[in-house]
């Protein structure tokens, strides 16, 4: 019986989630494509688990990812939650 192979995706340490963070947190332009976070990257990352680092990313509104490519958007800001919270919706 011949066997099957199966791609498996391995689950993300949180070094290396922190690591694609930190690349994106850090980009030098405000959009970033996923070449250019492989090529910043510090070590070499698998493709299928890059991409489940940045889903998880985008799932926690920590990232948006568009056509152009992927933005930042998460503000720990305690003074914008703040700013935020009292603000009057216009």
């Amino acid at each position: 019986m011949p066997k099957t192979i199966t791609m498996q995706r391995s689950s993300p340490t949180l070094n290396t989630v922190i690591m694609v963070e930190e690349v994106i947190k850090n980009s030098k332009n405000s959009i970033i494509t996923i070449p250019e976070i492989k090529r910043n990257l510090p070590k070499q990352v698998n493709h299928y688990t890059l991409m489940t680092i940045l889903e998880y990313l985008e799932k926690s509104n920590k990232i948006v990812v568009t056509l152009k490519g992927i933005t930042w958007i998460h503000n720990t800001s305690a003074n914008l939650r703040q700013a935020i919270a009292k603000g009057m919706e216009i």
